[in-house]
């Protein structure tokens, strides 16, 4: 049986999504559009299907309607082959009648549907990640090393470790020590690399100490995840791979491409933007390992007349004689003349608009989907069906986090105008 056949994965999408709301406030993390074409959960199933890994399930429970459209409308596997992505939401039992407690607890609930597909290790990922790694080379060294779970790590500079999980390893990436968001330059000296394991990395004259931290990717034996979750912990980051030091053997993995926690909002807009610079970080034009999404069968884009520097342009959008910066459109934007646009990530909409609606919405004066004429927008993120007529300013500067006039909120120096949301002409902010 080839490697591809031993390995499930597990996508973790199930939490609230806290730290991304207003972005969802009506989807599940994991459906968060993404890069102007993408939605989040994209990336992990392209990983997978690129590693030769495709039987996929993904853990939900918090409006899970617009990702079980996409995951229909996107991924169809031959059925010779064997492959699927199975979402599994949260659901009563006789053992159980509440919520997915964590990562841990989720797993555990859904085991059962683990156990009835043939495979050795299961690869746990994470729903709101950018970043492309071949699953293949983790599941080799995981064997090759005898592990009975190993973490992916990135060799984080001492002085950008804030707010991460680090591990302490020896020379063999052996992990010997965890620590939680640590603060003390004591203990994060004593988890730096040592000069032997910077060496075999291909960091022979480190400019500053790393330390490895943890990207929230395991792969673990079949049977050492089962005794692991064999108890009431709840999350594996902060319980369960630390209680298994001493009792299972755990490796680290060192990964040191690009990647990026998409857990809040202003990660979100900064790696939207970051998409559109002349050599972005993540290269979504490698065709040896596409990220795949729902083909939407859309037309191509209409742009007449207007002034563009470093824009992502999604299928399907209009747009008519403005001057954009640095900004992201998914499919079917639709821009009006005279507006000028700076750092906006755009999430388009479901649908067109008709010519009755338009007819009904004008004669009603509400504005047409999309935004109107002469808008100046700045610094915001402008999510799905959302409604902004004519001469509308908007900007994050200068101003509180929290919730503004018709629902818009400015979140971690960023504003957002949620779903569906109608914003009148002339209305500044």
């Amino acid at each position: 049986m080839s490697s591809s056949k031993k390995v499930v994965a597990v996508v973790m999408g199930g939490g609230r999504g806290t730290r991304l709301h207003p972005l969802t406030t009506e989807r599940c993390k994991p459906a968060v559009p993404l890069a102007g074409k993408y939605r989040l959960v994209d990336i992990p199933i392209s990983n997978c299907i690129n590693s030769g890994i495709n039987r996929i399930f993904i853990l939900t429970q918090f409006h899970t309607a617009s990702l079980h459209r996409h995951i229909q409308n996107t991924y169809h596997f031959d059925p010779f082959g064997g492959g699927f992505v199975d979402i599994l939401s949260a659901e009563q039992t006789e053992k159980t009648n509440d919520w997915y407690q964590g990562t841990a607890d989720a797993v555990r609930r859904n085991l059962q549907h683990l156990r009835n597909e043939e495979h050795d290790y299961v690869l746990i990922l994470s729903g709101d990640q950018l970043y492309r790694m071949d699953f293949s080379k983790i599941i080799e060294e995981h064997a090759k090393t005898g592990a009975e779970v190993t973490i992916a790590a990135m060799p984080i500079p001492v002085s950008k470790i804030e707010g991460l999980g680090l591990m302490g390893v020896d020379d063999d990436l052996k992990i010997q020590k965890f620590a939680e968001k640590p603060k003390d330059p004591a203990v994060i000296d004593s988890l730096a690399m040592g000069e032997e394991l910077e060496k075999k990395l291909g960091n022979a004259n480190p400019t500053e100490k790393r330390c490895l931290a943890s990207m929230g990717i395991y792969v673990f034996n079949r049977k050492a995840l089962d005794e692991a979750l064999a108890n009431d912990m709840t999350d594996f980051g902060k319980e369960v791979i630390p209680s298994l030091l001493g009792e299972k053997q755990l490796n680290a993995y060192a990964f040191e491409g690009y990647w990026e926690d998409i857990g809040t909002v202003q990660a979100f807009f900064e790696t939207n933007l970051a998409i559109t610079d002349p050599l972005p970080p993540f290269d979504f034009f490698d065709e040896d390992a596409p990220i795949y999404t729902h083909n939407r069968a859309l037309p191509p884009s209409k742009v007449n007349e207007c002034t563009f520097h470093n824009v992502v342009i999604g299928d399907g959008c209009i747009i008519e004689s403005c001057s954009i910066r640095r900004s992201v459109f998914s499919p079917r934007s639709f821009v009006r003349s005279g507006c000028q646009l700076e750092e906006v990530v755009m999430m388009g909409s479901d649908s067109y608009e008709t010519a009755e609606d338009a007819k009904r919405n004008e004669a009603a004066s509400i504005p047409h989907l999309g935004l109107g004429h002469d808008c100046r927008i700045k610094g915001s993120i402008i999510d799905k069906n959302t409604r902004i007529g004519d001469r509308v300013v908007l900007s994050p500067e200068g101003k509180q986090d929290g919730v503004y006039q018709h629902g818009v909120v400015i979140r971690d120096g960023v504003l957002v105008v949620p779903k569906g949301v109608t914003i009148p002409h002339g209305f500044e902010l």
